[in-house]
């Protein structure tokens, strides 16, 4: 499984891209902006795109948007990693497009089955 990372912290990409690399044993590729992710999922097709909230310049929501305008990355399943764990927070990025939302700080050992219950529960 292919999956793009959109993170605009360098640390955050460092440990998602370990855990879900070396011990989800997927296939992992990063952006820092929403603007590199959305060119990178167009490019790349991963199967799922996990992407931070609040990124300076395009944050995730309108990233989000504007991958679901492009039929090349409509279809691709994507899930947010955000501190803010609000219920209405939730609701909010589940009822504007999102799969689905991961908390940060997450577990590095538990992500990668996190994603996969994410996408098995779509």
């Amino acid at each position: 499984m292919k999956i793009l990372i959109i993170d605009d912290e360098e640390d955050i990409r460092d440990i998602a891209r370990f855990a879900l690399g070396q011990i989800g044993k997927m296939n992992v590729v990063e952006a820092e902006t929403g603007d590199q992710g959305i060119r990178m999922a167009a490019t790349e097709r991963p199967d799922v795109i996990l992407m931070d909230v609040l990124m300076p310049g395009m944050d995730g929501p309108a990233a989000l948007a504007e991958l679901r305008k492009n039929p090349a990355t409509a279809e691709i399943p994507i899930i947010f990693l955000t501190a803010r764990s609000a219920k209405s927070e939730i609701d909010h990025l589940k009822s504007i497009g999102a799969d689905g939302v991961l908390n940060k700080p997450f577990d590095p050992i538990t992500l990668a089955d996190e994603v996969e219950a994410v996408l098995k529960g779509r």
